[in-house]
């Protein structure tokens, strides 16, 4: 694959947690973020992007929401648990994109606010229709995620070089 081919990173916050008297690391999902996780997924299975590979945080809650939304793509992409991605910034986002292979095409990336939410506004030098303003409205809620199209190699990968070209968030 050639390094100038079109790539595309989906930024996917976990589904609604709990707030269960345990450490945030271990908060699980709430009932609803199980309901939304698998909507989700169907979402992500409609974009039509084969992943090759996910990107999850290890925190409880971003765990089963990929383990619910996984299963509703036609084909589970390798995962790797990510602890880098609880708490990250948009710059420790993009550091650790820019490790991908640049034999991978299609990455979605499972983590937190306010670090997916912040990541996808400072990838995204333009978008297409109005992707943008539905993310500016909704914000970035539990379970939403933003499609995000760039060329070049992984390494290359840095603020302003992203098209954001799709952003899905659960109705309510």
């Amino acid at each position: 694959m050639s390094v100038a081919e079109s790539r595309r990173i989906v930024l996917f916050r976990h589904a609604k947690a709990d707030w269960p008297q345990v450490a945030d690391h271990e908060r699980p999902l709430a009932e609803r973020g199980r309901k939304d996780a698998p909507v989700a997924g169907r979402k992500l299975a409609d974009t039509g992007i084969p992943f090759d590979l996910a990107l999850c945080s290890t925190a409880t809650r971003t765990r089963e929401t990929w383990k619910l939304a996984v299963h509703e793509l036609p084909q589970r992409p390798r995962t790797v648990y990510e602890e880098r991605i609880y708490e990250a910034s948009p710059g420790e986002l993009i550091a650790l994109l820019n490790e991908t292979p640049d034999d991978i095409r299609n990455v979605v990336l499972i983590g937190h606010n306010p670090g997916v939410q912040g990541l996808a506004e400072v990838l995204c030098g333009s978008a297409e229709g109005d992707a943008r303003e539905r993310m500016s409205r909704r914000g970035f809620p539990t379970a939403a995620f933003a499609v995000v199209s760039f060329d070049g190699s992984w390494k290359s990968l840095e603020p302003g070089v992203g098209t954001l070209t799709d952003y899905w968030a659960p109705s309510r």
